[in-house]
């Protein structure tokens, strides 16, 4: 028989299936010897009191087997000879279109404008070695978008929770850990995603969708009030395709000449709310001492710590963004005279630093004007002058977090895990002062309630501005088709419905069902 039960253990026992397994038979009081396999559900670090505690939901079979998978797994169709929609951006939301679309035996055509997940790599690196980004291959651009080689995190606040289910579950269909199954922060790593990534477009391609890397949507093909199709240019040989077929818009928050081409054309977009502000990074070990109330750090049993801080200034939410124990900061930008920083963590998590973004809530009536791109230019503006600070490269400006605080220079500044290179610069004089007056109040704030946070320990990287999509591109809230063209289902984290990778493949699956259903195509039933 089977047995589900929630206990509270200390992290050395959590740590090894056998001090579980023995726990658990001294809680059920049964001999330890009727217990086959004990599968962890869920699982959480409770971290609130000097005495840490690990939350478990176990599964225990007692004189019976486990079942082979610890997963729901899929089933994908040959759908060569189907029908076809057109997936524009190859991220997790069009990832999770087009998988959705072959259950629902539509044939996926995948157009990404940048390389694949194992290309990418040598523009990463060379973003480094060279100062330059590739406008077509960056962290933000390319096979896997933005989250590919950015961390890797899967929590979401989405209340869905059957549908995130389901995207944890073809995550480890596809080479992911099961863990992510049971933790509370699942976390595939940056390391550990690209593989995943590419399993995933081994899928579509083994079912008979196609993808097209280096191929960038140049406009949508409007006929009447219908979308139709896409053209787009080959990027290795510059030719322009038309592919036709109703569209899944899944282009990421950063294609800002898409947003440009449809302001241009007509199509509906909106202004859209954003949180800017900096990369804060801290040694890790000082966050463990922290949030583990110990001076020894996290010891041999607990994982990198992670918080989670907000607070409100002068009306505005003041809050940590993508934190990332164990990581690094890295240059996210995508074009020239721009700095963005983002960050990343490896599965294991075991760098010497930790990091987050620390924004500020920005409004769309906080920045004059009213263009629907008006917030887009605020963050160009930002990223520009950034840029400058920078010495015109990608050596990024950066503050000790106290002398922010107390409106000093830097006379140096600590090691960092950013690759490209630091250049001390007095942030609290040139970025926005609503930005750096909010900041510097959210730290003092942060500093109180965790002693030791604020120090000059800690360094400010500037900027962190890609939080999310600048616009909405404005959808009927039923048909999932933007409000005018039929044939158009804007998608994901860039169109202004999802935030992570988690939200955007969810809202992926959502167009994808929205798609078929407009192509008069059956809905297949596919939670898992």
């Amino acid at each position: 028989m089977t047995k589900e039960l929630q206990i509270r253990v200390q992290p050395h026992q959590a740590a090894s299936m056998e001090s579980l397994a023995d726990f658990v038979a001294r809680e059920m009081a049964i001999d330890r010897r009727t217990i086959n396999h004990v599968r962890v559900l869920k699982r959480s670090i409770d971290a609130r009191q000097r005495n840490i505690v690990v939350n478990l939901t176990l599964r225990v079979y007692i004189n019976e087997e486990p079942a082979d998978d610890e997963f729901v797994r899929t089933e994908y169709a040959d759908v060569s000879d189907a029908r076809n929609a057109i997936v524009v951006g190859e991220g997790p939301g069009g990832l999770f279109a087009a998988l959705r679309l072959i259950e629902n035996g539509v044939k996926p055509i995948v157009l990404e404008r940048g390389k694949n997940v194992t290309e990418r790599k040598r523009d990463l690196a060379n973003i480094s070695k060279t100062q330059k980004v590739n406008e077509e291959s960056n962290y933000c651009f390319g096979e896997g978008g933005a989250g590919a080689y950015s961390d890797g995190k899967l929590y979401t606040r989405s209340k869905k929770r059957g549908n995130v289910e389901k995207i944890l579950n073809v995550f480890c269909q596809h080479g992911a850990s099961t863990d992510i199954l049971a933790d509370a922060h699942p976390h595939i790593g940056t390391d550990k995603l690209p593989g995943v990534i590419a399993a995933m477009r081994n899928t579509i391609l083994r079912c008979g969708g196609e993808v097209h890397h280096q191929t960038r949507m140049d406009r949508l093909i409007i006929r009447g009030d219908k979308v139709v199709g896409v053209e787009a240019t080959d990027l290795t040989n510059g030719e322009s395709h038309e592919f036709e077929g109703p569209v899944i818009l899944a282009t990421g928050h950063s294609a800002r000449d898409v947003y440009r081409y449809l302001n241009n054309a007509k199509v509906e977009i909106e202004a859209k709310g954003i949180a800017v502000g900096v990369r804060l990074e801290h040694p890790a070990m000082l966050i463990d001492q922290i949030q583990y109330h110990n001076r020894e750090g996290r010891g041999k049993y607990l994982p990198a710590a992670e918080y989670s801080m907000v607070t409100q200034v002068e009306g505005r939410g003041v809050y940590s963004f993508c934190m990332c124990p164990g990581g690094f900061v890295i240059p996210a930008a995508t074009g020239p005279q721009q700095i963005v920083v983002n960050g990343m963590s490896p599965s294991n998590r075991g760098t010497k630093w930790s990091n987050s973004g620390m924004v500020v809530e920005v409004r769309v009536e906080d920045v004059e004007g009213d263009d629907p791109l008006r917030m887009m230019a605020f963050q160009e503006m930002m990223e520009k002058e950034c840029w400058i600070q920078g010495k015109k490269s990608q050596t990024a400006p950066a503050q000790r977090m106290a002398d922010f605080v107390q409106h000093k220079d830097s006379r140096d500044l600590p090691r960092s895990s950013y690759s490209p290179g630091l250049v001390a610069s007095p942030l609290h004089e040139w970025m926005p002062k609503p930005i750096s007056m909010r900041l510097k109040e959210g730290f003092k704030v942060f500093g109180q309630h965790h002693k030791g946070f604020l120090t000059n320990e800690a360094v400010m990287i500037g900027v962190e501005t890609r939080t999310s999509s600048p616009v909405r591109i404005l959808r009927d809230k039923d048909s999932l088709q933007h409000v005018r063209l039929i044939g158009l289902f804007p998608c994901g984290e860039g169109a202004g419905y999802a935030g992570g990778i988690v939200s955007a493949g969810v809202d992926g699956e959502r167009c994808a069902d929205a798609c078929a259903h407009y192509m008069g195509v059956p809905i297949s039933n596919g939670e898992p």
